[in-house]
């Protein structure tokens, strides 16, 4: 069974991804063999600092494999990378077309992080 990560503004797979990881709004986690989901609010999204290790530590805790999201600093990537876990940056779109399109072998593992330490502490909408 693979379990994968996507990085969600919503809780569903019609959901947009979300271009932070250490505090984007929700992680799902998709069952690549069954397609079933879980919709988990991220509960590092509103900590002041250190939001994109505790997320990488949860999504370790939850046996993935893969994460899918737009970007990823140095501390997440790095704690991520170190259990294994194979990072895709760049992703956007819905998180339904994310996941077809790994599926299908069209994403490229990231092979560091795809910005600077403290990028996602900036308001978005």
């Amino acid at each position: 069974m693979s379990k994968i990560c996507v990085t969600a503004d919503g809780k569903s797979l019609d959901a947009g991804i979300d271009p932070r990881f250490g505090r984007c709004r929700y992680f799902i986690f998709v069952d690549l063999d069954s397609m079933a989901l879980a919709a988990v609010e991220n509960p590092n999204a509103q900590f002041a600092g250190g939001a994109g290790i505790q997320s990488g530590q949860f999504v370790i805790s939850k046996g993935v494999k893969i994460v899918l999201t737009g970007n990823m600093g140095p501390n997440a990537f790095k704690v991520l990378e170190s259990a294994g876990i194979e990072v895709v940056t760049g992703v956007s779109g819905k998180v339904s077309e994310a996941v077809e399109n790994y599926k299908a072998g069209r994403m490229k593992s990231a092979s560091s992080p795809s910005v600077s330490s403290k990028f996602g502490q900036g308001k978005q909408s």
